[in-house]
């Protein structure tokens, strides 16, 4: 999977905006947009979104720390990279803005559940500890979810204008 120059400057602008736009959005806790943009560059991008993906990743880690909290950023986002990789690429246009808005709400609804097997490794907990464990987020993973599904109607208007700026970029 080679990438040109180009695209080293585009995906390391596009993994720093999904940083600030986590930064700017801190005070709504597990409100944010980088599902929207995880879903987006994967619609445009496909395999290659997994570089912006992680360059994110990484400035996470190294504004905040690369403390345990952090591991699991490592998989998190691969998971909703992954689940839109496997929406067919050509979706009835009704269709489309509906389905990526419950993929990008899914992630969110299962964020402590994919973040649990992680916390149960690191710290002990047996198999009730750790449903406990996600019992306890269930409130934020609710908050997290129906605010991914409200953000994701930008998904389909931001995913259309990233695809038309790549065809005018190779058209150049």
């Amino acid at each position: 999977m080679k990438i040109s120059v180009r695209e080293m400057v585009i995906f390391s602008m596009l993994g720093a905006l999904m940083y600030v736009s986590k930064m700017l959005m801190e005070f709504a806790p597990n409100v944010h947009l980088l599902g929207v943009f995880t879903v987006t560059f994967t619609i445009v991008y496909r395999w290659k979104a997994l570089y912006p993906i992680y360059v994110f990743v990484f400035l996470v880690g190294l504004f905040n720390s690369f403390s345990i909290w952090w591991i699991p950023y490592l998989y998190l986002w691969a998971v909703l990279w992954g689940m839109t990789m496997l929406l067919p690429k050509k979706m009835p246009n009704k269709v489309r803005p509906i389905v990526y808005m419950v993929v990008c709400a899914l992630h969110g609804y299962l964020y402590g559940t994919l973040y649990a097997p992680f916390q149960a490794i690191c710290f002990g907990l047996n198999f009730k500890g750790m449903v406990a464990w996600i019992v306890a987020g269930l409130p934020w993973d609710c908050i997290h979810g129906t605010s991914n599904l409200i953000a994701g109607i930008l998904i389909v208007p931001l995913a259309t204008l990233l695809s038309k700026l790549e065809k005018n970029q190779q058209n150049l």
